[in-house]
């Protein structure tokens, strides 16, 4: 297997043990890949849940730019939802994971498609 191949395997296992969420692969197969080079970077493949920049971060540049999203409360509400249901003592909330629980909470996996 391929490194990103194990990568989707262990982000898998997160969904299924941290979050009980049965994933569909093959969306998150495609959110991986839409990672790109950052899911094998130690600091980038995780979300610091703490620190809001790297919130504002993620609402600007994935939910805004790459889903195509509106501004509003409710892409904040969104984030901290995922990361509730990540697990907010959770160290290590990875990248893939928090992208693939927004873009199914928002129903926007067509931008996959």
């Amino acid at each position: 297997m391929s490194k990103r191949d194990d990568l989707i395997q262990t982000y898998a296992a997160d969904l299924r043990e941290k979050c009980g969420i049965e994933p569909d692969m093959d969306l998150l197969t495609k959110v991986t890949i839409g990672c790109g080079p950052s899911i094998y970077n130690a600091d980038a493949s995780t979300v610091a849940a703490s620190d809001d920049a790297e919130l504002e971060r993620v609402k600007a540049n994935f939910l805004m730019k790459k889903l195509g999203l509106p501004d509003g409360p409710q892409l904040m509400e969104a984030i901290n939802s995922v990361i509730e249901t990540y697990g907010r003592s959770n160290r290590n909330k990875y990248r893939a994971v928090v992208y693939y629980m927004l873009v199914v909470h928002f129903g926007k996996s067509s931008v996959y498609g």
